[in-house]
């Protein structure tokens, strides 16, 4: 099949790419850079032209009250394009959670994702993840100083972006759910937790103190950011620090 993949030069577009060449496919990735615009519309007719499957993995650039424009805007010239090209699978990578967590402005950005390309033209497929463990560098630096780290105790199941990028690729090769698949990592921990794992492995002499109003997941409430009932990817945390 032939496949474009939008957003197909970043973490998981460029596995996904990869994944899908070498399973025979014609994937083709495309990127604001390469000059494919989502929210222009710029070169995005000529992107999905003739693909039989799209799939769609821009992010907003911010996470803020602004995202749900950013997704609004692309997915509505992105679905367009793709109908008139002639596509008959939309896929999209979501989060686990994201319609239960409307605290925060990027998760019900990507809940209204979900909803656009539910109630489109086109048959679809939401693929939904748990946080990325490549991202976890970055979830310390919101609240560290040079002495500690501060970090509430939300429990998170961490995966790894190369098992999300081949459960996108597959989805993308197979037939539309019109639903949801959701996976995760093989493991829950508490934010706090992982914070101390990931210093110790680092070397790191700072200490994670548990803080219930630190950074963006103080406000989860529960453990909906995990799923036991998920497809579990392979790859362990402690394994993927290694």
């Amino acid at each position: 099949m032939k496949i474009a993949v939008i957003g197909g030069t970043g973490l998981i577009g460029a596995q996904v790419v990869k994944n899908l060449n070498a399973a025979g496919h014609e994937a083709v990735p495309h990127s604001k850079s390469g000059g494919v615009d989502v929210i222009t519309g710029q070169g995005v007719g000529e992107a999905v032209a003739g693909a039989d499957v799209v799939v769609n993995l821009t992010n907003s650039p911010t996470f803020d009250e602004a995202s749900p424009a950013f997704f609004q805007t692309s997915m509505d010239n992105l679905l367009a394009a793709a109908r008139k090209g002639g596509a008959g699978h939309f896929v999209i990578l979501s989060i686990v959670g994201t319609d239960l967590v409307p605290e925060l402005d990027y998760y019900r950005a990507k809940a209204l994702q979900e909803k656009i390309l539910a109630a489109g033209p086109i048959p679809y497929s939401i693929v939904r993840a748990t946080q990325f463990m490549e991202f976890m560098d970055a979830v310390l630096s919101w609240t560290a100083d040079a002495d500690t780290v501060r970090l509430p105790a939300t429990p998170i199941q961490p995966i790894a972006s190369k098992d999300v990028a081949a459960t996108v690729a597959e989805v993308a090769a197979g037939a539309p759910l019109n639903g949801i698949r959701n996976i995760a990592g093989p493991d829950i921990f508490t934010l706090d937790e992982l914070g101390r794992v990931t210093l110790s492995h680092q070397g790191d002499r700072r200490t994670v103190v548990t803080d219930s109003t630190a950074g963006m997941f103080a406000v989860v409430k529960g453990d909906v950011l995990t799923d036991k009932d998920a497809r579990l990817a392979r790859t362990r945390y402690t394994d993927w620090l290694s």
